[in-house]
């Protein structure tokens, strides 16, 4: 069974190398759109322009589950439930992902912050984070447990299931996991989860306090806005150890820059130096001054030009566009339909692949 599962590996990987390779070679053909920003340089004010970021994904996108006839049912069947947002706090809506692997060398914890996006307990958070879901699956490595934390000291409040990470992330991040300060530029570093127990064994709650977003493109004129940013920094715990407390925090700050992907739109958010700003806050959610989420937060900043405890965050308009990519539906059709039904497809179709990526890559 191993050797099959390497096979299907290397022929899945090969495929995206090689789609990867063809789209490249037929964009050398066309027109290179990508000199559009240096056409503009000199006639364009610099409040209507986007600084660049590297793109690793490029035009090769896994169509797996747009290909998947399950997946695509799950989708659209049993739509049930709440819909839209519950709260308007932050950190009411805001949790603290925590995994520990045990092996027989050794004890790794790893920390991160997502948030309700839907009150039939959806959480948004980074790929980065939700990819350690993903081994709780095997017990080759070791044993691997993520909890569900939320208050004020993070506590064990839940279990839950991947409902998307994106295939493309794993593909061209699959390294990450092994770093102690995960970097990159953000791209498609989301993912999705679905509560579905109690860690006590007790009822789920009716519904989750839930955060509105809005997934609209971001106008160049945002830069300089106040926004609030909200997660769980992990400062404590990087100094005191696992068993320390985490404490939520939020804090008002500003949009000091867009990036984009080449995409032209605004793909990503510098945000101004604050308390939030620290390992742990990744996953995070960033809301305008309507309370509406409209980034994540990814990575830490650049410190020296934004303050100290700086962010970057992905646009909700960026999800959006990408899981319309890989999925065929948008983020509001992703919340809908059969969730448990849509997370057993998930675990079926993808997740075995997808950790034999991360296993090759890290063991």
């Amino acid at each position: 069974m191993h050797y099959l599962t390497d096979g299907i590996i290397f022929i899945l990987t090969w495929y995206l190398a090689f789609t990867n390779m063809l789209a490249t070679e037929i964009q050398s053909w066309l027109v290179d759109t990508n000199e559009t920003p240096t056409i503009l340089t000199e006639e364009v004010p610099e409040t209507h322009r986007l600084s660049w970021l590297p793109s690793s994904i490029g035009e090769a996108i896994p169509n797996i589950l747009l290909q998947s006839a399950e997946y695509q049912q799950a989708a659209v069947s049993g739509a049930t439930g709440l819909t839209g947002s519950t709260t308007d706090e932050p950190l009411e809506a805001i949790v603290n992902i925590f995994c520990t692997l045990t092996t027989d060398d050794y004890i790794r914890t790893t920390t991160g912050t997502g948030f309700f996006i839907d009150p039939d307990g959806v959480i948004m958070t980074n790929a980065h984070v939700a990819q350690f879901l993903l081994f709780e699956a095997t017990e080759e490595i070791g044993d691997t447990d993520c909890t569900i934390r939320s208050g004020n000291p993070a506590a064990p409040q839940y279990h839950a299931e991947l409902l998307y990470i994106p295939p493309s992330w794993i593909q061209q991040n699959a390294t990450v996991m092994s770093a102690e300060v995960p970097m990159g530029t953000g791209e498609r570093d989301y993912a999705l989860l679905y509560v579905s127990k109690r860690v006590d064994g007790a009822p789920l709650p009716a519904y989750f306090p839930a955060l509105s977003f809005n997934a609209k493109l971001l106008p160049l004129s945002i830069r300089g806005s106040t926004i609030t940013a909200a997660g769980y920094p992990a400062t404590a715990l990087l100094t005191n150890g696992p068993n320390a407390d985490l404490i939520p925090q939020k804090a008002t700050s500003t949009i000091s820059e867009l990036y984009t992907f080449g995409s032209n739109y605004a793909d990503v958010l510098s945000i101004s130096g604050s308390v939030v700003g620290a390992e742990g806050a990744s996953g995070g959610p960033v809301l305008n001054q309507d309370g509406d989420v409209i980034g994540v937060i990814v990575t830490r900043g650049d410190d020296s030009t934004d303050g100290a405890g700086s962010l970057r965050a992905i646009s909700l308009s960026h999800i959006e566009r990408t899981l319309m990519q890989e999925t065929g539906f948008s983020l509001a059709q992703n919340l809908s339909g059969n969730l448990p039904y849509r997370a057993n497809i998930f675990a079926k179709t993808l997740s075995p692949f997808l950790l034999a990526i991360l296993q090759q890559a890290n063991y």
